[in-house]
């Protein structure tokens, strides 16, 4: 069954807006000026209503849910968004409550939080709180959008642990259920900035019926129609791809042993780029930058 919702995965430090996003006594990295036009955007252009839109933040998976959720109200809000919620979920009671069952069942975007994954699959899994969000998003015009730990635990499988350094040692990755929003692919993400792309090599490898999505930061993916994916934001998304994967040793070497992979397909994706999930094709499309990093795609491509 094709779902009529739209999935939003983003990379993690998505841009908040240039107020948001600056510290100055916290090393934080470069965020282009991207908000105007960025992620944020385009989840409410995307969504079932636009700037009338209900929009429920989870922060769950954060351990300073409230700093968190106060962050995204004001965001929002600069894009003109003023029915926004937090639902401060922190454990499985919480997530069964009937206050946040219905508050889910009228809204018409969930966005989940950085944080954790881990908590979101434990917290979540097989609540009555997940269901409905699944048959909202398979059944209506429904926008799910994660970052970070929310994009991480989007898929059916969920990397949850793993060293960057150490990542192709057979065990250091470990993989887990996550919420089941899209199938087979397996999702990365802080991707270039941390160096985890050893991390996704060994996911895709263990399962190369997987596609690996390595997102950057203030990178994401537009998932629509259950197979299209369009690269949003001013970050670059890797694409690992397993399925032309001719020798491994990852089976026969024991635990705490490095890994061996041949045939690895790998691409890289920016703004406006699609790639089709079940032709396994990449569509590159140009963009072209205005002014403080905002880009707009070349009509003429």
């Amino acid at each position: 069954m094709v779902p009529k919702g739209k999935l939003v995965i983003i990379g993690g430090a998505v841009d908040l807006g240039s107020s948001l996003n600056y510290n100055e006594n916290i090393n934080q990295p470069h965020y282009i000026k991207f908000f105007e036009r960025g992620i944020l955007k385009r989840i409410i252009m995307e969504s079932a209503k636009a700037e009338t839109s209900i929009v429920e933040v989870i922060t769950t998976a954060s351990q300073i849910p409230d700093i968190v959720g106060a962050a995204y109200i004001k965001s929002f809000e600069q894009l003109q968004v003023h029915n926004v919620n937090v639902l401060d979920i922190r454990s499985r009671e919480d997530a069964n409550k009937e206050e946040y069952l219905k508050r889910i069942s009228k809204a018409d975007v969930i966005m989940f939080s950085g944080g954790d994954q881990l908590r979101l699959s434990s917290i979540f899994g097989g609540t009555p709180f997940l269901q409905i969000l699944k048959k909202k998003y398979q059944e209506e015009n429904f926008l799910i959008a994660g970052t970070s730990a929310g994009a991480a635990a989007a898929s059916t499988n969920m990397i949850y642990r793993g060293s960057s350094s150490e990542a192709l040692v057979k065990g250091e990755v470990q993989i887990t259920g996550g919420l089941g929003f899209i199938d087979s692919v397996i999702i990365d993400t802080h991707f270039v900035q941390r160096g985890r792309i050893g991390r996704l090599f060994y996911a895709v490898a263990s399962n190369p019926g997987m596609l690996g999505i390595g997102l950057g930061e203030d990178a994401g993916l537009l998932v629509t129609e259950g197979n299209c994916m369009e690269a949003i934001g001013s970050g670059l998304t890797i694409l690992v791809d397993g399925r032309y994967i001719s020798k491994t040793s990852i089976y026969d070497v024991e635990m705490g042993t490095p890994v061996s992979i041949e045939g690895l397909r790998v691409h890289v994706m920016s703004i406006f780029d699609k790639y089709d999930l079940e032709k396994h094709q990449l569509i590159i499309n140009k963009a072209i930058k205005v002014e403080d990093g905002v880009y707009l795609k070349d009509q003429g491509n």
